[in-house]
C-alpha cells in the first residue's frame, strides 16, 4: 500500500485517516492517467491511499482497503473502460457510496475514456461485463447496477468534454480537492476549543497577511498551553493562499533524532512537491532559486536552541519570495530572539472562566458545572494555573468519580509545595495502575508517533494493550493522530515519563528499567561490554538506537 505523505480522535478509531482515496481499474489507468493524477496530489501534499497491488487476490475487498476507504474524507472513482469488469472495483464502490451516505464523504466521479451514459445504463463495455454478472453472480447485480447508476449522477468530471487535454483534467481535479479540502478545515468548529477564536484572529493580526514583505512570527509559551494548535488552525485557514506549504509537528524531537539537515530537507520536498534528499549543509543555487519563486508558509513546531538559525533552513528569510510567512513555535524566547522574529505571540493560560469551562467538559463531559462539586472544581482549577493541557488531564482524571475521590485529588494537589505543571500531570500518572504506568512509559520512551498497529502487534497480549491505550486516552494522557492512526503523546507528558524512568538511577543508566538515549546506551555498552545482541533480549530499543549502535561497534 502507498500514500502521498502524511489532529486526535478520541479512541482507537481514526476519525481521518486519509484525505482522499483513490478507486480504479489497475489494468486500464494505473500507469498512465491514474499514476499521473496520484503525482499531481503528492505535489499538493494532499494525503491519499492508492492501493498499489497489481492484482486483486479474490472478490471481496481487503480489510486494508476497507478502512482506507471509511477513513478518507474524499473518495475519486475513476471509471474506465473496464471499469465494470472488475467485481473488485464494484464492491468498492458500493463501499464507498455507504460511506457518503453514511457519514457523508465526498465523491467525485471521473469519466476517462468512457461515456457516462454508459455508466448510467450499464451498456457498451459495462453491459457486457454485468451479461457475465447475471448469470454467476445474481444476487450482487442489483446492488452493482443501483451503485453505478447512483454515481454517474453524481457532478464530476468527463475527459473528453471541456479538457484540452488529461494535464489540464488532473489539474482541475487536483485544485477542486484542495479547495474542498480547504473548506472542510475552515468548517472546524472552533468552539469546541475553548477560548481559541480571539487567539488565532490576535495570531493573524500579528502576521500581517496583507503584507508583501517576508515575515516570520513566533508562538511562544509553556509546554501544553496550546501553541501547536493555535498554529495548525492558522496553517489550515490560510495556506490555500500559498504555493509552497509545509507544517513541521516536533522539530526538537525530529532533529535530534534525524540531524538538523534532514529536517530541512523534509521542508523543502514538502515546499516544492518533491522528494530531495539534499544532505549537504550548502542548498544548491537551482532549489535556492525555485524557492526564491514561489510564496509559500511554514510552521516550524516546537523548535528547540539546537535549532535556532533559519540558515538551517534555506540561507534566511531574504531567500524567500514575497509575501511568505514563517511561524515558529518555541517554549524558549531566545530562540525566537536567535531567529530575528518580525513578532511574537505570546500564548498565556485560560482566564479562570475559560480554564473551568475547559476543565468542566472534561469532568463531567458537558459545559454544565455540578453544584455539588463546583467548589472543589474552583481549587482544582486554580492548580492547573491556567494550562489548557492540565485542564484536560485533571479533568478526565476526575470524570465520573464520586466526590471523595474528588476530595482526595484536591488533597494530593495540596501536597504539592512549589505548584509546578510537571508536578501536576504526574498526580494522574500516580493514579494509574502498574500495567497502565508501564505501557505509559513505553510510549514516552519509545512509541510516541508509532502506528498503534505495529505497538500492539509487538505485546504479548495485544487485546489487553488496546484497552489499557483506552485507559490513557480517556485520561487525556496521550491520543491518536487522524492522519496515521499513530500514538501522540504531548511532548510536556512525554518529558514527564522519560524524567521517571531517568529517576530510577540518575548516574547509573544500566539500571535503568528503559534506555532510549543514544548516548545512555552506547554508554552502558561501552562500560559493560556487553553484545548487542545479547543486550536486546533483556532491554527495549528503538530500530534507531539499534542500527546506531551497530553502525558504531561496526567502527
Amino acid at each position: 500500500m502507498a500514500s502521498s505523505s502524511s489532529s486526535s480522535s478520541s479512541g482507537l478509531t481514526a476519525q481521518s485517516k486519509y484525505e482522499v482515496f483513490l478507486s480504479f481499474r489497475g489494468e486500464d489507468t494505473r500507469n498512465g492517467f491514474t499514476s499521473h493524477l496520484a503525482a499531481a496530489l503528492h505535489r499538493k501534499q494532499i494525503h491519499f491511499f492508492i492501493d498499489d497491488e497489481e492484482l486483486k487476490k479474490g472478490d471481496e475487498i481487503s480489510p486494508t482497503i476497507l478502512k482506507a476507504i471509511e477513513t478518507s474524507d474524499i473518495s475519486i472513482i475513476i471509471f474506465s473502460k473496464d471499469y465494470a469488469a472488475s467485481k473488485w472495483c464494484l464492491n468498492e464502490l458500493v463501499k464507498i457510496l455507504d460511506c457518503k451516505k453514511i457519514n457523508g464523504q465526498i465523491v467525485i466521479p471521473v469519466f476517462y475514456q468512457v461515456d457516462p451514459s454508459n455508466v448510467r445504463k450499464q451498456s457498451g463495455s459495462f453491459g457486457e461485463a454485468f451479461d457475465e454478472y447475471e448469470k454467476n453472480f445474481p444476487n450482487m447485480v442489483q446492488k452493482w447496477r443501483d451503485a453505478l447508476t447512483q454515481a454517474s449522477n453524481i457532478s464530476g468530471y468527463h475527459e473528453s468534454r471541456t479538457f484540452r487535454n488529461e494535464a489540464e483534467l488532473v489539474e482541475n481535479i487536483v485544485e477542486d480537492i484542495s479547495e474542498k479540502l480547504e473548506d472542510m478545515s475552515n468548517s472546524t468548529d472552533l468552539d469546541s476549543f475553548v477560548g481559541l477564536n480571539s487567539r488565532i484572529e490576535e495570531m493573524k493580526s500579528l502576521m500581517c497577511l496583507e503584507s508583501h514583505d517576508v515575515r516570520i512570527v513566533g508562538i511562544w509559551g509553556m509546554g501544553g498551553v496550546g501553541k501547536t494548535t493555535i498554529a495548525s488552525v492558522v496553517f489550515h485557514q490560510i495556506s490555500r493562499d500559498f504555493q509552497g506549504k509545509c507544517f513541521v509537528a516536533d522539530v526538537r524531537e525530529e532533529s535530534n533524532k534525524m540531524g538538523v539537515i534532514h529536517v530541512r530537507d523534509e521542508v523543502i520536498s514538502r515546499v516544492l512537491g518533491e522528494n530531495l534528499k539534499i544532505g549537504t549543509p550548502t542548498i544548491p543555487q537551482n532549489i535556492r532559486k525555485r524557492l526564491q519563486r514561489i510564496k509559500v508558509l511554514i510552521v516550524l513546531d516546537d523548535v528547540h536552541d539546537g535549532f535556532t538559525q533559519l540558515e538551517n533552513l534555506v540561507g534566511g528569510s531574504d531567500k524567500f519570495s514575497p509575501g511568505s510567512r514563517i511561524i515558529i513555535t518555541t517554549r524558549d524566547k531566545r530562540v525566537l530572539d536567535k531567529c530575528g522574529v518580525d513578532n511574537i505571540f505570546e500564548v498565556k493560560g485560560l482566564e479562570h472562566s475559560k480554564a473551568l469551562e475547559l476543565f468542566c467538559r472534561k469532568a463531567f463531559r458537558q459545559n454544565n458545572r455540578s453544584h455539588d462539586l463546583l467548589e472543589l472544581s474552583q481549587e482544582v482549577v486554580c492548580y492547573a494555573d491556567g494550562n489548557p493541557l492540565a485542564l484536560e488531564v485533571l479533568g478526565s482524571s476526575l470524570h465520573q468519580k464520586r466526590k471523595q475521590q474528588w476530595e482526595d485529588k484536591l488533597h494530593n494537589l495540596k501536597l504539592i509545595s512549589e505548584p509546578s505543571i510537571y508536578k501536576v500531570l504526574k498526580i494522574s500518572y500516580d493514579e494509574l495502575n502498574s500495567e497502565e504506568k508501564e505501557i505509559f512509559l513505553d510510549i514516552a520512551c519509545f512509541f510516541n508517533g508509532e502506528y498503534i498497529d505495529f505497538v500492539t502487534r509487538i505485546q504479548d497480549d495485544p487485546m489487553s494493550i488496546r484497552d489499557r491505550l483506552n485507559i490513557l486516552i480517556d485520561k487525556s494522557l496521550i491520543t491518536i493522530s487522524s492522519y496515521g492512526n499513530r500514538l501522540r503523546m504531548h511532548d510536556l507528558l512525554q518529558e514527564m515519563g522519560q524524567i521517571i524512568v531517568r529517576q530510577e538511577s540518575v548516574k547509573e543508566p544500566c539500571k535503568r528499567s528503559r534506555l532510549w538515549d543514544h548516548n545512555d546506551v552506547y554508554h552502558v555498552l561501552k562500560k559493560n561490554k556487553v553484545r548487542v545482541t545479547d543486550l536486546t533480549f533483556t532491554i527495549n530499543f528503538s530500530s534507531e538506537i539499534l542500527e546506531y549502535i551497530r553502525v558504531t561497534y561496526n567502527k
